[in-house]
């Protein structure tokens, strides 16, 4: 069974991040993973308490997880919708190359390639804790490269906001302009709305 959810759709810099989690039929997340919850309402403490048990699981061998990302680049040239299916196919594809051997569970508007049976939930990443893993696989693991991005461009404070349109984010782009990790569609769209 795989679970699946995005983190960083709305961010105006940084990637994207899809987060596919795959464990055992009848495998009982919310049991294995005390405290497994859509990752929005999860401390950031509390989720990286979550991934390292979705590790050390792993490490045993009874889960998987891939975490895809598409960058600013791809999802200004191509849109954010076209570039979370990819990232979507890809990493469902990667753990789970038999479509017949597999149920997929996805959040919201996600799509698995056609061939997969397959469950979307509106609002699965609070209903359906293998939803809630992925989510959290995803949103951990866009923290710690936006953390990382974070020193190379040094001056928008992206470890603090992980490229969010925040108040202090905006004060660095009237500061600093775009760097090549923005995404140019969402500033400007954002930037509209204001």
């Amino acid at each position: 069974m795989l679970g699946v959810d995005e983190a960083g759709r709305g961010p105006l810099a940084g990637p994207v991040a899809v987060g596919v989690v795959a464990v055992p039929e009848g495998f009982d997340v919310a049991a294995e993973f005390p405290g497994v919850a859509d990752s929005k309402k999860l401390s950031e403490k509390k989720r990286e308490e979550v991934f390292a048990m979705l590790e050390a699981r792993v490490a045993q061998g009874d889960a998987r997880y891939r975490v895809e990302f598409e960058d600013a680049g791809a999802i200004d040239k191509e849109g954010i919708a076209v570039v979370i299916r990819r990232a979507v196919s890809r990493g469902v594809n990667v753990l789970a190359p038999d479509a017949a051997l597999v149920r997929v569970q996805l959040d919201g508007a996600l799509r698995a390639p056609p061939e997969y049976a397959q469950e979307t939930i509106i609002n699965g990443d609070e209903l359906i804790p293998l939803i809630s893993l992925a989510s959290i696989a995803a949103k951990v693991t866009r923290d710690r490269l936006m953390r990382e991005l974070a020193k190379e461009y040094p001056q928008y404070g992206f470890e603090k906001h992980k490229g969010y349109g925040t108040r202090a984010h905006y004060d660095a782009l009237g500061n600093h302009g775009l760097c090549a990790i923005h995404r140019r569609s969402f500033v400007h769209l954002a930037s509209a709305a204001k």
